[in-house]
């Protein structure tokens, strides 16, 4: 792939344009020697004919025929190929970041924009002194957590190899590299390139919850532990530079994961999973805190004679001489004049029984802190800053990041689970239908402990109380920091959160005082569910059972915001202003009831579901919505995109928390217009749900959905443990959101991201003017910031493979396609319109630029999975070699658009 490759970069962006070519050239060679001559001939074809159709504007038709009647190998060869060239162009773009990065870093350059440098000046030029800032870092919570809600899950062995290219680019930067070592780097990347095309991207087999644990705990023990320390010491720099203030700073990051615990439609999620996800990242991170110990054990070789240690160090080390004797023994006598090596040996030691769950093993990690802390000191104490207590100081970091736990195991669960459950205790077969108020006065007695439920055997109750019992003895073995949130799926009313506490009580989940240690968030996913949230917040805190809870929970209340479901239940721009309207209303009740208010984002990685740069998101939200907090989902594809490469981790967490301190110190000012633009943005989220229930709820709707998509395939693909619907699809709302979105992704029309908008764009500029539109467009943070995201959906789209895909419906097509095509070209219309622009992403030709490369190698997969989807439903779906070229395509398209779900 290397003839007339001539996408456009722009100026800074020559050293991208050699590592493409570079990359592709080598995928190429590959290709030729993997597959024969005659094969990458094929390839060079249909790439050429890909990029003639683009530059000519050409229809798709002729593309089309190119592709028609393929063998299904030799479709799966050729949408392989294609994703392997998407896979090496990924990889650059996310290498030339680290590029731009050290550019900046240079000497004398300006900071790089949303560094933690860039940050921290524009707050001091705002006005915000250091003491200020100081205290809002001891208030700062920022806590990713990772799910299991796959579009993308690339095998470890994979990661690996993209993991070797990477640094063979990386080591490139160094231009005094000689010939021979530069042959070396291309050996190694065109190595990992071979062994990857002969590796199958996913297993045939479904993967376990033990599976999907193993690929997030990859990101947590690999990228983002080792990068950790680095973003406090770039924090501590920032400070020492910008305002000359040297402090220790507070923990301001922390993580959490759903693998094993999110139960919510899932039968393979229960006590077991989450028993043996917390006990395996217990296991990890020790494992990890040996190596480092060991490390420094060799690096402390400070020896007695040279330089002192401190007496708190001398005593430690006799004390656990005496508690740990075996240990001791093993210590080499030519070694015994080196404290600091002697005394982390014992602590190696004393990890080892931590882990086996020995007496005489670390109670918690405070203890660990204690002893690292003590030769910390001892260091600084003794003219060792540079002979290793910074190293000592990383790992102090990493432990107070990480615990004995990794990541905070969060569970969900679905409140039908929890009615089916207290139906049986309860023996009220009409449980469920009973309205919120009489459940809740029903349930009150449970929840606070007065009563206490009856035996009973039912299958949904004894599950639910394994859950809780777990959650009871992972507290006392792993500690309290290892479980995170407990999250209500369709929460509705006061009484699914006390179900909640009712249950955890019957579980035996009670402290010392006999309260429920649990922090209940309910998730309210609909847009219906957010407009109620207020009223089910305002009644839970009427609650005296649940305002007691509250008060033993710090009187603070979580609450999780669910973007996908939203925006699959009313489209984009109901969601997005459902989710700004509920955030609004419920801190300013929360506020007057005097408790903390803390928002956890369920964010997916397309805009569609949520996903947003961090930046202008938190910057667009509500005054006080932010406040030092931020707990958002990282999901699918974003994972590997953000934590895959340990500079681009860093990066990633850099901006975050420069983020989280803008939006906290210094949010944008109050604005009068704001509630006339409130009243106009209801009437326009108004319009666009209505438009687009219209078009989801027409007859026939589903049909069309299920042949004018992909989403049969996507419901067979390998891709997590967990089932693709709820329950057997009667319609949307029955379908997760994750295939609904990849499914409209993969037919390239990314539908959920836009439809609805245009309609109430045009109706609204007739109500309002369309200069009262433009205002908002320009000056409004949230409108503006909505409409960037679906200028980037609509930049994503193809109109035209669109409706390849939509003839597969047959006679559906005539009846769905044209409103697709209406609505879309009037969306663009109207955006542009506001916008004061010409074409699609004028203002960001970096990302213009990225697409534009990636678009005619995205076409021939898209027009392949086309032909190879009619010819797999004409096989009654029985066909699997087919099916396997379809996967194919599925995965390149993918690789190539990048945010699918």
């Amino acid at each position: 792939m290397e003839a007339n490759r001539e996408p456009e970069f722009l100026p800074p962006d020559g050293p991208l344009r050699e590592d493409v070519g570079r990359l592709g050239a080598m995928v190429g060679r590959m290709l030729a020697e993997q597959g024969g001559d005659a094969f990458y001939a094929r390839v060079e074809q249909v790439r050429l004919a890909a990029i003639r159709r683009r530059r000519e504007g050409a229809a798709v038709g002729e593309l089309a025929a190119s592709l028609a009647g393929l063998d299904a190998r030799d479709a799966e060869a050729l949408a392989r190929a294609f994703a392997t060239y998407f896979q090496a162009v990924n990889t650059a773009e996310r290498v030339h970041r680290i590029r731009r990065r050290r550019d900046y870093q240079r000497e004398g350059s300006a900071p790089q924009p949303e560094s933690l440098l860039d940050v921290l000046g524009r707050l001091k030029a705002a006005g915000v002194g250091a003491d200020e800032l100081v205290g809002w870092l001891d208030r700062l919570w920022i806590e990713p957590v990772f799910t299991a809600h796959p579009t993308e899950a690339m095998r470890r062995s994979l990661l690996e190899k993209e993991q070797a290219i990477v640094r063979s680019l990386i080591d490139g930067f160094d231009r005094e590299r000689t010939p021979q070592e530069r042959r070396e780097d291309d050996d190694r990347i065109y190595m990992a390139l071979s062994a990857g095309w002969q590796t199958a991207e996913a297993s045939p087999v479904r993967p376990s919850v033990q599976d999907e644990r193993e690929h997030v705990d990859f990101y947590l023990a690999n990228p983002l532990y080792r990068i950790v320390p680095a973003l406090y010491e770039a924090l501590a720099q920032a400070l020492q530079q910008t305002y000359g203030v040297a402090i220790r700073l507070p923990r301001l990051l922390r993580f959490a994961s759903w693998v094993g615990g999110d139960m919510d439609g899932n039968p393979n999620v229960g006590a077991d999973t989450i028993a043996d996800c917390l006990a395996s990242q217990r296991a990890l991170v020790l494992e990890r805190y040996r190596e480092d110990v060991a490390a420094l054990a060799r690096l402390l070789s400070q020896t007695e004679g040279r330089v002192a240690v401190s007496d708190a160090l001398r005593a430690r080390l006799a004390d656990y001489r005496a508690r740990f004797p075996a240990a001791a023994a093993r210590i080499r006598p030519r070694h015994a004049d080196m404290p600091y090596r002697c005394l982390l040996q014992l602590v190696d030691a004393r990890l080892a029984l931590t882990a086996d769950t020995a007496a005489d093993g670390y109670p918690s990690s405070a203890e660990l802190l204690d002893d690292l802390q003590l030769i910390a000191d001892s260091l600084f104490q003794h003219r060792g800053v540079h002979a290793g207590a910074y190293a000592v100081e990383r790992l102090l970091c990493r432990v107070r990041s990480f615990g004995f736990h990794l990541a905070r195991l969060d569970v969900r669960q679905d409140s039908r689970v929890h009615d089916d459950a207290l139906a049986a205790l309860l023996a009220d077969p009409d449980w469920a239908g009973r309205d919120g108020v009489a459940r809740a006065d029903r349930l009150r007695p449970y929840a606070s402990g007065e009563a206490a439920f009856a035996p009973c055997d039912d299958t949904d109750a004894e599950s639910l109380q394994a859950v809780f019992t777990t959650l009871r003895d992972s507290r006392r073995s792993h500690g309290h920091d290892a479980t995170g949130l407990y999250i209500i799926s369709m929460a509705r009313s006061a009484a699914d959160v006390l179900a909640v506490l009712a249950l955890a009580r019957r579980g035996g989940l009670v402290d010392a005082s006999n309260d429920v240690p649990l922090n209940i968030a309910p998730l309210f996913e609909t847009v219906d569910d957010l407009k109620n949230a207020p009223a089910t917040l305002r009644a839970l805190l009427d609650d005296p059972v649940y305002r007691r809870h509250l008060a033993a929970r710090g009187d603070q209340q979580w609450v999780m915001l669910g973007y996908s479901d939203s925006g699959k239940d009313g489209g984009t721009l109901a969601s997005r202003w459902g989710l700004q309207r509920a955030q609004a209303e419920l801190l300013e009740m929360a506020n007057a009831a005097n408790i903390h208010l803390a928002f956890f984002h369920g964010r997916g990685g397309s805009a569609s579901r949520g996903g947003a740069r961090i930046t202008p998101a938190l910057m667009s939200s509500p005054r006080g919505a932010v406040a030092g907090v931020l707990r958002v989902t990282e999901q699918g594809e974003v994972i590997h995109r953000k934590y895959g490469i340990r500079a681009l981790a860093l990066r990633n967490l850099e901006q975050t928390v420069g983020a989280v301190l803008r939006a906290s110190l210094r949010p944008p000012g109050s604005e009068p217009r704001v509630e006339r633009w409130s009243e106009r943005m209801d009437a326009l989220s108004a319009i666009s749900r209505r438009h687009y229930r219209a078009f989801v709820e027409r007859e026939h709707f589903v049909d069309y959905f299920r042949s004018a998509t992909p989403v049969d395939v996507i419901e067979r693909m390998t891709l997590g443990s967990r089932p693709a619907s709820r329950r057997s699809m009667r319609g949307v709302q029955d379908l997760r959101a994750i295939p609904w979105v990849f499914a409209w992704t993969q037919c390239r029309s990314i539908l959920p991201g836009w439809y609805g908008l245009g309609s109430a764009l045009e109706q609204g500029a007739l109500q309002f003017g369309e200069a009262a539109l433009a205002e908002m467009a320009r000056d409004w943070p949230f409108f503006c910031n909505l409409l960037d995201d679906v200028e980037m959906v609509l930049a994503k789209c193809d109109l035209d493979i669109a409706e390849a895909f939509s003839k597969l419906s047959g006679p559906l097509h005539d009846e769905f396609f044209g409103l697709i095509r209406d609505e879309f070209a009037r969306t663009r219309h109207w955006l542009l319109r506001l916008k004061g622009s010409d074409a699609l992403l004028r203002d960001e030709p970096r990302l213009a630029a990225s697409i534009h490369l990636r678009n005619p190698y995205v076409d021939p997969m898209s027009l392949l999975q086309v032909d190879l989807l009619q010819r797999w439903r004409e096989s009654d779906r029985q066909d699997d070699a087919v099916l396997q070229a379809l996967v194919a395509c599925v995965n390149g398209v993918a690789q190539g658009l990048q945010n699918t779900g």
